[in-house]
């Protein structure tokens, strides 16, 4: 089960149930792979709310990995989601919720009925 306070989420992908967190080393490879200098400039750019097929597999697999699950972004990439590529953007939409405005607003979310993704946060155009 997924600890939305430790920014964790619970995702299905090729129909089985995975946990996602970005962790302090999975925003740091975000970091690297997007070539921004820090979280804030990492921010900054999801807030924007547009998003590539790419970095929907780079954000979803460093989830993954966060968590603990030993998956390459080749593997995401091979992978389908529930409501194919709007599933993705809405698994991407909730862990980016998820880790940047944490716990309370997004379980509060999730709990009436609506994605943590629908939570009030820094990502208006993702959801």
């Amino acid at each position: 089960m997924a600890n939305r306070y430790r920014g964790e989420i619970e995702a299905r992908l090729d129909g089985k149930p995975y946990r996602l967190c970005l962790t302090l080393g999975a925003l740091a490879e975000l970091e690297a792979a997007f070539g921004d200098e820090d979280m804030l400039a990492l921010a900054s750019r999801f807030e924007k709310g547009r998003i590539s097929a790419r970095d929907c597999v780079r954000i979803i697999a460093a989830g993954l990995r966060g968590a603990g699950y030993d998956m390459t972004d080749a593997a995401v990439a091979a992978m389908q989601a529930d409501q194919g590529a709007a599933g993705f953007v809405d698994i991407v939409a909730r862990l980016l919720n998820a880790t940047f405005t944490g716990g309370p607003a997004a379980a509060t979310a999730e709990k009436q009925g609506g994605a943590a993704g629908d939570a009030r946060g820094p990502f208006p155009g993702m959801t």
